[in-house]
């Protein structure tokens, strides 16, 4: 009896096997959700990202007495400045490519095996929306892999300005700051439809490090950027 009883226990081998079929079950359900989500975006705007959203769990922590601001506005409400500073100066290939810059991919993987650590993804402007959508901040290369997934998808599913209005009104511009409307009332006091060149500029350069830029506006870095980004817009190609 006891040697039955043993007999039909699962063994670890089996039970390798079920954790091996629930992971990837519960993975492929992920996916489809991100992909069901995207679907849903090219009718619906977005309410909040997952930065967003990790953001505002933040600042009640740390500052209550502030806030998320965001304000979404269409595309055709974002000064032409702004989309050409942003290309300028994150994806100059954003209209002509696939959703990857191989190149930079590769450049990205030598920067980080010199330095021993991930400081940097090679990532295009449908990457950056794709981790600002569903992701975290935190940089692995398991992230990684998702988010090129999730561009996939992106590119997929939605043309480039559909891509690029959702990024103009969801990417961080600050402490707290989302989107192209809230950051030109934050930084200028004024709408994203009426940005200037050199305040479009400035804001493009902002955007890798937008909380540090944020509290270090006089940065020389700052200023200098912007000025070599103002030069490159005229030759930046938006989408149709």
């Amino acid at each position: 009896m006891t040697a039955t009883r043993r007999a039909s226990r699962p063994g670890p081998v089996r039970w390798v096997v079920y954790l091996g079929i629930v992971v990837t079950i519960a993975w492929l359900a992920t996916q489809l959700f991100y992909f069901a989500q995207i679907a849903l975006w090219n009718d619906v705007n977005p309410q909040s990202t997952a930065f967003m959203r990790a953001d505002a769990w933040r600042l009640s922590r740390e500052r209550p007495d502030l806030g998320v601001q965001h304000t979404w506005v269409p595309y055709d409400q974002i000064s032409r400045n702004l989309k050409r500073a942003i290309i300028a100066s994150e994806d100059a290939n954003f209209v002509s490519n696939n959703g990857y810059e191989t190149d930079a991919i590769l450049q990205a993987w030598e920067k980080n095996k010199s330095r021993g650590k991930i400081v940097g993804g090679g990532s295009t402007i449908s990457q950056q929306l794709a981790r600002n959508l569903f992701l975290s901040p935190d940089k692995s290369y398991i992230r990684k892999g998702q988010e090129l997934i999730i561009t996939w998808m992106l590119e997929t599913l939605m043309d480039k300005e559909r891509i690029f209005e959702i990024y103009l009104n969801s990417v961080e511009w600050g402490n707290g700051v989302y989107g192209a409307e809230a950051a030109a009332h934050y930084y200028y006091k004024t709408s994203a439809s009426k940005l200037t060149a050199a305040q479009s500029a400035r804001m493009a350069v902002m955007l890798p490090r937008p909380k540090y830029f944020d509290e270090h506006r006089n940065s020389a870095f700052l200023a200098q950027r912007s000025r070599i980004i103002a030069r490159r817009m005229g030759a930046a190609e938006l989408p149709d």
